[in-house]
């Protein structure tokens, strides 16, 4: 069956990195776009960015543009969210997500399975 396991959440202070891992199985990893999303604590899941299986291609929400950059490692089926520059903003649950076909986007619609999540903290 289809499991996608986060790891690499953490307390950090404002102004620094991490970076987030995501293990995928189940699936053929290289024909499916992959997408990380956030949740913080009152406010509805979004997206943050995705990566498209058949050409690398990135997207990004305005808000982590530049600080934030997604990869994805298709021997390893592992897709990565190295953090950059975190803000206080920037807290939230991450969750890790296969488009449900061969493409998706920005709509959470778009993914069909999700990780439990990993959460990542940015003191001020």
């Amino acid at each position: 069956q289809v499991q996608l396991v986060e790891s690499g959440g953490g307390l950090v202070q404002a102004g620094g990195s991490l970076r987030l891992s995501c293990a995928a199985s189940g699936f053929t990893f290289s024909t499916r776009n992959m997408a990380w999303f956030r949740q913080a604590p009152g406010k509805e899941r979004e997206f943050v960015a995705v990566i498209r299986w058949n050409d690398d291609s990135t997207e990004y929400a305005d808000s982590v543009k530049g600080r934030f950059t997604i990869s994805r490692d298709n021997a390893k089926n592992t897709v990565y969210l190295q953090m950059s520059s975190l803000k206080p903003e920037d807290t939230a649950v991450y969750y890790c997500t296969k488009s449900r076909g061969r493409y998706g986007g920005a709509l959470a619609m778009d993914y069909d399975y999700w990780g439990q999540g990993t959460q990542v903290t940015v003191s001020s």
